[in-house]
């Protein structure tokens, strides 16, 4: 008999918060200790984090709730903290801890020779801990609080390598482009706060508030709320038009975008509107906005990554394609949909950060970014081009792999319910085999450019990969939706049929091999001449890697007229205001001086004054006499 240890889930953020703790008080001179206390204390939330689970995967387990800490007292409203403990958030204390060991494991041969090494590991154990704390927050209240800790932790670790301008832009973008999302969540609070019975903010009292179909609250409100939380879910997740932040972010280390974009942050969104899906049932306007943005952000992302030629800067474009999957399936509104869309974050959480990872054993062996510049590795780097090939086979949708059953689960849902959002997920997985087969044959086959010392990384970096290699092949067996759906089951207690779609998934796994066998035919055979679009048609070359050119217009649009705005009222502040400020310095200035000139201790000065003043009130007194008889 498992025993069940969601009652010690307030352990979990508190390893890597005590991690933040030490490592901070012990400074930048004891590095190799700041490490192994950051990955002791990640081993440990992540041992706890599969005991949980682990005894909420038998019989049906009742969710375990903690709130009495009281945090505000108001009259009769009370709002206290604490945590819970669901199926769907012990699933994401494994994945956000498992990442998290695995990227601390990594960083301690990537992030060897920075001389900042102790405080990158410090800001990763605050991440970790905000990131945990959003997972077993007990109410959206105290969800949003860790959620904007999550945005400051991003920032740091974005912005690490601060002496770079790039990275610093990045930092800003980031999080100023989260924070309007943020603005949106923030928002939705309230509007739960005013409307929810009692103003109960704890996620049992809102799913009880909105399941069912009685709702107190009407319909317009609904929709409102649900699409305010979206539009916060859709800052941190990178969704469409809030995307452009997620691919600037590269500019950090490397191990942190695994961090963030794998299983972290960018899920975080994923996490947000799968736990308040009641919400959303309430409201199929809101579902429907759902489905289109990430139908439309999948193929979007697919598109421009066929065309970036930074190896980073492609995964990332994949990740807010994948990410779009994911939404698109919880848009779709049903439990099996829900359950696909949880699944692909579990399988995508592994095979991305195996991905990132494997590309920063790229970039710390060639020292560049640019595939175009790389080449033959896959001679001198065997682990590496192995294991990267496994993330790219599950990522393009290859049976057996791990993407091959969640990303089917999605196309399948769509196809039974939208057949618009279903053949464009298809053509988004044709696109993302694409891109991902040209950056591999680019990278690790052909010949080697310039690069003759480049070897393999290592083990404290490819040990990492070696184990999401594992999980990017086994993950799609735990839940195959087309035979066994017992994930969606025991995620939802609902009554998930068995189906198996025959004709999604080979016209999925078409997409995915006709996909890779053009990126092959182009960039590994040269049946294909590599520029045949950008010889004939330039301006679809030009305007993919510019990414549709959405920076430049967020810049003619937003930025430039905000800045007009701050030119003008900085004008306005420099010669109005302040401008009255002098005028009125200088007159007291100027009348000090006229009566300091009269105060010059001569009394027939003070006699002439006296009698001046007399004559002026004797002239006051007859004008007033003689206005008063006319």
């Amino acid at each position: 008999m498992v025993l069940d240890y969601s009652q010690l889930a307030w352990l979990i953020p508190l390893f890597p918060l005590l991690a933040f703790l030490i490592v901070t008080a012990l400074g930048r001179q004891a590095k190799e200790l700041s490490v192994y206390v950051s990955i002791i204390a990640s081993i440990a939330s992540f041992a706890l984090a599969v005991l949980i689970l682990l005894g909420r995967l038998g019989a049906h387990v009742d969710n375990y709730t903690w709130d009495n800490f009281q945090w505000i007292k108001a009259g009769n409203f009370v709002l206290n903290m604490g945590f819970e403990v669901t199926n769907l958030n012990a699933l994401m204390l494994f994945i956000v801890t498992l990442v998290s060991l695995v990227v601390n494991i990594y960083s301690k041969g990537y992030m060897k020779e920075d001389e900042r090494i102790s405080v990158f590991f410090g800001y990763v154990a605050l991440f970790t801990f905000s990131m945990l704390g959003v997972v077993i927050s007990v109410n959206i209240v105290e969800l949003y609080i860790f959620w904007e800790l999550v945005g400051v932790c991003s920032f740091l670790l974005v912005g690490f390598w601060y002496f770079k301008p790039e990275a610093k832009a990045a930092a800003k973008k980031a999080f100023i482009v989260t924070r309007i999302g943020d603005v949106g969540l923030f928002i939705a609070v309230l509007l739960l706060f005013w409307y929810m019975p009692d103003h109960q903010m704890d996620f049992t009292s809102i799913h009880n508030a909105f399941s069912g179909g009685h709702n107190a609250i009407s319909g317009g409100v609904i929709t409102a709320i649900a699409i305010l939380i979206f539009v916060g879910a859709a800052g941190k997740s990178g969704q469409f038009p809030l995307h452009t932040w997620l691919p600037d972010a590269m500019e950090g280390p490397t191990p942190i975008s695994a961090l963030i974009h794998a299983a972290t942050m960018v899920a975080a969104g994923v996490y947000l509107v799968a736990r308040t899906f009641d919400i959303f049932l309430a409201s199929p306007d809101a579902l429907t906005v759902v489905a289109i943005v990430g139908g439309f952000t999948a193929i979007f992302a697919a598109t421009i990554g066929t065309a970036q030629n930074d190896i980073k800067r492609i995964l990332a474009y994949s990740t807010v394609s994948q990410l779009g999957y994911m939404m698109m399936a919880l848009g779709i509104g049903t439990w099996m949909s829900y359950s696909a869309s949880i699944f692909h974050l579990l399988t995508h959480a592994f095979f991305k950060a195996l991905l990132f990872l494997g590309a920063g054993s790229v970039i710390h062996a060639v020292h560049t970014q640019d595939i175009h510049e790389m080449g033959g590795l896959a001679k001198k780097m065997k682990i590496t081009t192995i294991t990267f090939a496994i993330g790219s086979l599950a990522l393009c949708g290859i049976f057996p792999f791990s993407g091959f059953w969640s990303k089917d689960a999605i196309l399948s849902e769509a196809y039974d319910h939208n057949r618009i959002l279903f053949w464009v997920g298809l053509i988004a997985a044709f696109f993302t085999a694409f891109y991902m087969s040209r950056l591999f044959f680019l990278v690790f086959t052909g010949k080697s450019r310039s690069h003759a010392d480049a070897h393999e990384s290592p083990a404290s970096m490819t040990f990492p990969l070696i184990v999401l290699s594992v999980l990017a092949v086994v993950a799609g067996f735990v839940f195959i939706p087309q035979l066994n759906p017992w994930l969606g089951r025991w995620l939802t207690t609902a009554q998930i049929e068995d189906k198996a779609n025959w004709t999604v998934m080979i016209l999925s796994t078409i997409a995915g091999l006709g996909g890779i066998f053009v990126g092959w035919a182009v960039f590994s055979k040269g049946w294909i001449p590599r520029d045949l679009i950008t010889a004939r048609a330039p301006w679809i070359y030009s305007v993919l890697n510019r990414k549709y050119y959405i920076d430049e217009l967020y810049r003619v649009a937003i930025i430039a007229p905000l800045r007009g705005i701050g030119i003008l009222l900085n004008l306005f502040d420099d010669y109005v205001v302040d401008g009255v400020v002098r005028l009125a310095a200088s007159f007291a200035l100027a009348l000090s001086s006229w009566g300091s000139k009269l105060q010059n201790g001569q009394l027939q000065s003070y006699g002439l004054m006296t009698l001046l003043g007399f004559v002026v009130l004797a002239l006051a007194l007859v004008g007033r006499r003689f206005i008063h008889a006319g």
